[in-house]
């Protein structure tokens, strides 16, 4: 007798893949002998409210629920989509898992304890595998997460050294030592998450950290200075600091802040997030909760009294008093009057006030705005910002605001704003920052070299890896480490996994061409790119695709910065990775096949265009501060770009 057909049902699977992702256990603690005490259709409707607090926690920072054991949940961060902060969202999320689970209105007080792990592992799709199943994962990560969750206490959060690493300042920890836990030889070194610090985000981090020294940002710096000085004297300026992930622009506010720190003025300091776009006035919020100092065990009563005293010196009215307090969630004990206003008229109210709270405080000192990470606010803080702007024309106000290129700024072209693009570093400033990492150790010249290749001008790439490749073991260990093979040494530190994966996950389809150019080098016939993705029509000048394939390195099979502007030359059909960012164009040379990396200075970072006229032959320049010479770093003003072929 025939077998029945199998019918097949859709779902969407994912290729097994290696990557980097933190995995977040959360275990149910006292389960069994709740199980022992209540009828089983309870405790399935206790069980039942607990995956679906989970579940809905987790949601809130990105984080994948990968499948339930029981009275046991395991988490992914970092897939099926990656970002660049995918350990402090795991670290994030443990604190308010635990948190949720102990408010749960059940009859039984329940509780839970959770461990996170950071590291490299297959996860994919395996239920054609023996494994069976859909979001599967191979290795030790999830190991080390189940095991670190069962040394937590109760109502406790415990985690690996390297998530430790990576989440950073953001939050407190207990050392717990290296302790021995079963299936690893070694003993791993543990640490207990005590709750979270004052630091809101990495650019916030960087102040309270050991810098090297300001390197290649002479010119820019010096222009921050002027339109400073310019500021002071009542004639307002705005900055648009711009610039790719990694190229310093949180560095260079900070040796603003420490050439201004003698100076009297007064500081504003927004730091927008990617966990918050979501959320009005968050970087605003923020910034009122540090500069009235509230901290975690204050009362209300306590953050009512600081955000007084922190009104009074601007003299606020009370009404204005009384948004800001509900602003940042505190009760009206009396001293305030009521608000009692439509939302939206609340809303255009709160703005308002905000804007005179800045205008007092610029009479009383030059104030110093700086908005960080721009490309991550929200829209009520946006418009906080444009309102802020036009406020700084008559006002001894500089504004700072730091965003990536995928962001537009809606106040180009007014006279009192000036655009900044950070341009990548040259060769010997690369040179001089890994000499700051190295100080009195020792690395190979060759070693260097490559990093300085690798790296392509992004300082943050520059530093990362040289100290990844100091962590080595031993200069056998680094040499391997950029020649391929095995080594303890990390060939991309894991810092920046998390950046360079989540820019991956982002391309879509051109995901699958990019790791198939990464595989076959820095250079490559397009013929060869088409044969091997099996589409023989793909052009880049229809899918975009060429503009991200320039981004992946053949060493670290990882991706480079995106470029912002690029040419495509028909006539050659070669393709090369540019090496550059902002206004970069991939231009051929007249002598040969291979196509060289030269920078338009016309073209707009705020866009990027495809071309199929033939390329205009320039000169190389080899110097090593031909950039800088040549104009690349030039200021400029922000004007709209005039080539509509393609805008992004």
């Amino acid at each position: 007798m025939d077998s029945p057909a199998v019918v097949p049902t859709a779902r969407d699977s994912r290729p097994i893949e290696r990557r980097q992702l933190t995995v977040l256990f959360c275990d149910l603690v006292g389960s069994t002998a709740l199980s022992a005490r209540l009828d089983p259709e309870d405790f399935s409707a206790i069980i039942a409210g607990y995956r679906r607090c989970i579940t809905e926690t987790v949601a809130c920072f990105d984080g994948f629920v990968a499948r339930h054991l029981g009275d046991g949940t395991v988490v992914y961060f970092g897939y099926p989509q990656a970002h660049e902060d995918d350990a402090e969202r795991a670290v994030q999320a443990s604190l308010a898992l635990v948190q949720a689970v102990a408010a749960l209105p059940t009859k039984e007080s329940l509780s839970a304890r959770v461990g996170v792990a950071t590291g490299v592992a297959l996860v994919g799709d395996m239920s054609d595998s023996a494994i069976s199943e859909e979001h599967g994962i191979l290795g030790d990560t999830p190991n080390l997460a189940a095991r670190l969750q069962s040394l937590a206490q109760p109502g406790g959060v415990i985690i690996s050294d390297r998530t430790k690493t990576i989440a950073g300042p953001q939050f407190e920890y207990l050392d717990l030592g290296k302790v021995e836990i079963k299936g690893f030889v070694e003993p791993v070194a543990a640490w207990r998450v005590a709750g979270k610090t004052a630091v809101t985000s990495r650019s916030h981090a960087l102040q309270s950290c050991d810098l090297l020294p300001l390197i290649g940002r002479d010119e820019e710096m010096e222009l921050l200075l002027r339109r400073w000085e310019r500021a002071k004297s009542g004639e307002g300026q705005v900055v648009l600091l711009s610039g790719e992930a990694g190229i310093g622009k949180s560095r260079l506010t900070v040796a603003l802040l420490e050439q201004l720190a003698r100076e009297p003025h007064i500081r504003l300091r927004y730091f927008c997030s990617p966990q918050h776009t979501d959320s009005t006035l968050y970087p605003v919020i923020g910034e009122m909760l540090r500069a009235a100092g509230f901290a975690h065990d204050d009362s209300q009563q306590a953050k009512t009294d600081k955000l007084d005293a922190l009104l009074a010196q601007s003299s606020t009215p009370p009404q204005d008093a009384a948004l800001f307090a509900e602003m940042l969630s505190l009760p009206n004990d009396g001293r305030y009057p009521p608000v009692e206003v439509e939302p939206q008229l609340r809303r255009q109210k709160t703005l308002k006030a905000l804007d005179s709270h800045i205008e007092a405080l610029a009479r009383i000192n030059p104030v110093l705005m700086i908005f960080e990470d721009a490309h991550w606010t929200d829209p009520t803080s946006l418009e906080l910002f444009a309102r802020a702007v036009d406020l700084a024309v008559s006002h001894r106000l500089l504004i700072l605001v730091t965003f990536r290129p995928e962001f537009s700024p809606p106040w180009i072209g007014r006279p009192h704003v000036t655009g900044l693009t950070l341009s990548r570093l040259a060769p010997c400033d690369i040179h001089f920052l890994i000499e700051g990492v190295v100080g009195n150790r020792s690395l190979p010249a060759d070693i260097r070299q490559n990093i300085i290749e690798r790296t392509d001008g992004i300082p943050l790439f520059a530093e990362e890896m040289t100290k990844a490749v100091l962590d080595a073991e031993g200069e056998s260990d680094a040499q391997r480490a950029f020649a391929g093979a095995p080594t303890p040494a990390v060939a991309v530190p894991a810092s920046l996994q998390a950046s360079l994966m989540s820019r991956l996950d982002r391309l879509g389809p051109a995901k699958d061409v990019a790791q198939v150019g990464a595989a076959i080098g820095r250079e490559f016939p397009h013929m060869l790119l088409a044969a091997l993705v099996r589409k023989q029509n793909w052009t880049p000048t229809s899918t975009g695709s060429l503009r991200r394939v320039c981004c992946f390195d053949k060493a670290s099979r990882q991706m480079r910065a995106t470029c912002s502007s690029m040419r495509w030359c028909r006539t050659q059909r070669t393709v090369r990775c540019c090496g550059s960012q902002g206004a970069c164009c991939m231009r051929a040379s007249p002598k040969s096949s291979k196509v060289s990396s030269q920078k338009s200075p016309r073209a707009s970072p705020s866009c990027w265009r495809v071309t199929t006229q033939r390329p205009t032959w320039l000169r190389s320049q080899r110097a090593c501060g031909a950039r800088r010479d040549s104009g690349h770093r030039s200021v400029r003003r922000w004007s709209k770009p005039q080539n509509n072929l393609a805008k992004r």
